[in-house]
């Protein structure tokens, strides 16, 4: 089994070392990964400048592009083979909610289904990496398991781990989307020039955090796994608008 692992945090962080020390265990893995941190990016690609790869110390494939642009470029051209699949993280900090909108971890597995091959993102929810190593470990038996089912009906699956040792995980529940409040305000700041500079603040609280979804899930001690639709159509509102334009 060939895979395409990749992330947004930058090919340095502990989490993607992690994730593809556990992966290469049973498969054939190749890392192509952002050079710099770069969470937020969602599924931006970079149309305005040439992009190029570069091979750290270790062997990775480091790009001066988004997330997205790591998973387009690898499949699209630069690999002799197509990857049967692409895993994408393990992310400093998680990714439930509304958090799939903005996340680059989630936009690399995105891009990677987007191109016909099954993809997996995972978090781990606590930011810091407190049992990396928990998480790599589940990380690397879900892939081993959900492969073979996902090659033949491709699929994008969005993963979160709790932070715990092995022994206090109760196991993986499939779960919805969770919602959140609306982001805190911007933190309006001064730089050394007297200039006026915003900082986006973070992130809302969970709103929507019921039974069923990956906060619950996560909150309650067990690994969440959503699978994700890409079809933004309001079918909801689909007969309202259709009502506006009645000739």
């Amino acid at each position: 089994m060939r895979i395409l692992i990749s992330n947004d945090d930058g090919y340095f962080s502990p989490g993607i070392e992690a994730l593809a020390r556990v992966v290469s265990g049973f498969a054939e893995v190749t890392v192509v990964a952002p050079e710099r941190d770069r969470s937020g990016a969602s599924n931006s690609l970079t149309l305005d400048r040439p992009l190029s790869v570069r091979r750290a110390a270790n062997g990775f494939l480091y790009l001066n592009g988004t997330p997205t642009d790591c998973v387009h470029v690898a499949i699209t051209g630069m690999l002799d083979h197509r990857p049967d699949l692409v895993i994408s993280g393990i992310n400093d900090g998680a990714n439930m909610g509304d958090d799939t909108i903005y996340s680059g971890t989630v936009a690399a597995a995105m891009e990677g289904f987007l191109l016909g091959v099954p993809s997996i993102a995972f978090s781990l929810a606590q930011r810091g990496h407190a049992h990396l190593d928990t998480a790599a470990a589940i990380a690397g038996e879900m892939v081993q398991s959900l492969a073979p089912r996902l090659i033949g009906a491709p699929m994008l699956l969005n993963v979160n781990f709790p932070a715990l040792p092995r022994a206090a995980v109760r196991g993986i529940r499939v779960t919805r989307l969770g919602k959140r409040h609306v982001a805190e305000p911007v933190i309006k700041d001064q730089n050394p020039r007297g200039d006026t500079i915003y900082w986006i603040g973070p992130a809302g609280s969970a709103k929507e955090a019921g039974p069923g979804t990956d906060f619950h899930a996560v909150a309650e001690g067990w690994v969440s796994i959503t699978p994700l639709d890409i079809d933004l159509t309001g079918t909801r509102q689909l007969e309202t608008v259709r009502g506006w334009f009645p000739g």
